[in-house]
């Protein structure tokens, strides 16, 4: 009697086990990658996501005397988990995972070797240049007259942006991956995962070959990206607000509540090109009309930003499209998937003396099942918030891109930098500035890595190599300084010469970072807010570096942030 409890104790287990399991095939992955409403998911206990990079090793935490050393090392080019036969080994996790993003700053000919789930022979063996213009597609032979292959032609999942090479292609893995680097692969990589738990998710066996359906939901989602902005998500039962706006001086007006159990999927602003002729008056736009939103019974807002930093665009509108946001000519838009499950209420606040006629439209739909399983978007602007609390234990260099608790998923940032010089006495001898050791002043502000640590862990799990890297771009502090946008990061404006505004964002959808209980992005600021003879701690202080961002995370519902 007892084995016969026993053995039905056991298989219904594994029947539960089976069941419970989200059997995801290579096309649902792919989706994953614009997936906008994944994200209002609660993460499941086991669910993480991270970078190996080539980060400068000698950056350590010391558990004994609990403090950062070397915190601001920057040899980020070569770093390494260890050597293995002729080649460097970049990444090793257990599985079930994949990886969604690999990048570098220069892709040469050496090997890419891609091992998963402990076998011998690799899926993926390719030169790393290679790996950021091809794939393995099935039943594809070489023409004779071809003295190679050409590029794939997925440009808006293989992008190159001003240098950075990017790949948005999922690998997944089922038990382990290890990816090895051979001599002269290149210098610098970042490579994105997410581990899944074994319990809730049945990740495809993938073997490095992209089949017929594979390759056809490729071609889909780099459509996706490429209409960005264009064209959006639509829905059958969606209902669309439209609203024409007077914010007169130092007004708040409530723009709608929308009632009931529902979702925002998408929502614009627009302004009448010939009333905003003048830059002066599209910064005044840009800076002083605020957007809060409010969910349900909320005492505090879970959006609070300026116009122009939570569209990506500031001091002036300038025209780029990301997947979740993006600015053209008159037009600012947002495809944030927000949830509610009472009510939703949306002001714009007017903190300046200009008067602003705008139109407003938002879509929303409502939801069969409660929102209460969902979690709730939020975004703020800040100027170095939790500064203080950061900046302990060795941490100088760090700046806060958000502090936060809860329960949630991290989504992105926006980042505007504000880095002003004086004229050198010393005249360059090419470019406005000179170039690489030619330089006659070094002014770049993006040497800093970012950092992100989750549910407290004390070094993080995310350790980049530079700023312009985490965007997705490369070398950028030698000319030219060209402007980009793409699906998920964009650079839509630098000073030409370097000297004035620069604004990046860069986006976590697939690859967002989920966290149980708090989580913390931090990105190293090498200058200080004055700089001059010394990047820090100057004596003469004449230039600027100063920061200021909107974050864009997720948390459960009733979870307030403290901004």
């Amino acid at each position: 009697m007892k084995k016969r409890v026993l053995i039905q104790i056991l298989v219904s287990g594994i029947f539960t086990f089976c069941f419970s399991q989200e059997k995801l095939t290579y096309p649902d992955l792919v989706k994953r990658l614009y997936d906008m409403e994944y994200l209002a998911t609660p993460p499941e206990h086991g669910e993480q996501s991270g970078n190996f990079s080539s980060f400068d090793r000698s950056s350590s935490y010391n558990p004994k005397t609990e403090t950062y050393d070397r915190w601001e090392a920057g040899n980020d080019g070569t770093g390494y988990i260890r050597k293995e036969g002729n080649g460097i080994v970049v990444f090793e996790k257990d599985g079930p995972g994949v990886i969604w993003r690999v990048w570098s700053a220069l892709a040469l000919s050496g090997h890419i070797k891609i091992y998963v789930d402990h076998q011998k022979q690799p899926i993926i063996d390719m030169s790393f240049s290679d790996f950021f213009e091809q794939i393995n597609e099935d039943g594809i032979e070489l023409p004779k007259e071809l003295p190679g292959y050409p590029s794939i032609n997925l440009p808006n999942l293989m992008p190159t942006l001003s240098r950075g090479r990017n790949r948005f292609i999922p690998i997944p893995y089922q038990k382990h991956c290890k990816i090895v680097l051979e001599k002269e692969w290149g210098m610098f990589y970042h490579i994105t995962y997410t581990t899944f738990p074994e319990q809730q998710v049945n990740l495809p066996y993938f073997d490095g070959i992209h089949r017929k359906d594979d390759c056809i939901t490729l071609a889909e989602a780099d459509r996706v990206l490429v209409n960005r902005g264009f064209t959006r998500k639509q829905y059958s039962r969606e209902t669309i607000k439209q609203k024409n706006i007077i914010l007169n001086a130092n007004q708040d007006e409530n723009v709608t509540t929308i009632q009931g159990n529902g979702a925002i999927t998408h929502f614009n602003i627009k302004y009448e090109e010939n009333i905003y002729q003048y830059e002066a008056d599209r910064e005044e736009l840009l800076k002083n009309v605020w957007i809060r939103i409010t969910w349900d019974n909320d005492e505090k807002e879970a959006v609070l930003a300026p116009l122009g930093m939570f569209f990506g665009t500031y001091p002036d509108v300038y025209p780029n499209r990301t997947l979740p946001i993006g600015a053209l000519p008159g037009y600012l838009y947002s495809n944030w998937y927000m949830p509610f499950s009472e009510a939703a209420k949306i002001e714009l606040i007017n903190k300046g003396d200009g008067r602003h006629n705008l139109d407003y439209e938002i879509a929303h739909i409502g939801l069969e099942k409660s929102a209460d399983q969902l979690l709730r978007f939020h975004a703020k602007w800040h100027k170095g918030k939790f500064r203080h609390e950061v900046q302990t234990q060795g941490r100088d260099i760090d700046w806060p891109l958000l502090v936060t608790k809860g329960k949630g998923r991290f989504c992105g940032v926006t980042l505007h930098i504000q880095n002003e010089w004086e004229e050198p006495e010393k005249e360059a001898v090419n470019w406005w500035y000179g170039k690489y050791a030619a330089s006659n002043i070094w002014w770049w502000w993006g040497e800093g890595d970012e950092k992100f640590y989750i549910d407290g862990e004390k070094f993080p799990s995310t350790f980049g190599t530079g700023s312009e890297d985490y965007i997705g771009y490369a070398w950028s502090a030698e000319p030219a300084f060209p402007l980009f946008d793409s699906g998920f990061a964009s650079q839509p404006f630098t000073a030409i010469d370097g000297n004035g505004h620069t604004i990046v964002s860069r986006f976590h959808i697939s690859d967002n970072i989920p966290f149980q209980e708090s989580f913390t992005a931090v990105i190293e600021k090498y200058k200080d807010d004055k700089w001059g003879d010394k990047e820090r701690g100057c004596t003469h202080c004449p230039n600027i570096c100063l920061y200021q961002a909107v974050a864009y995370w997720y948390l459960s519902p009733g979870q307030s942030d403290a901004y």
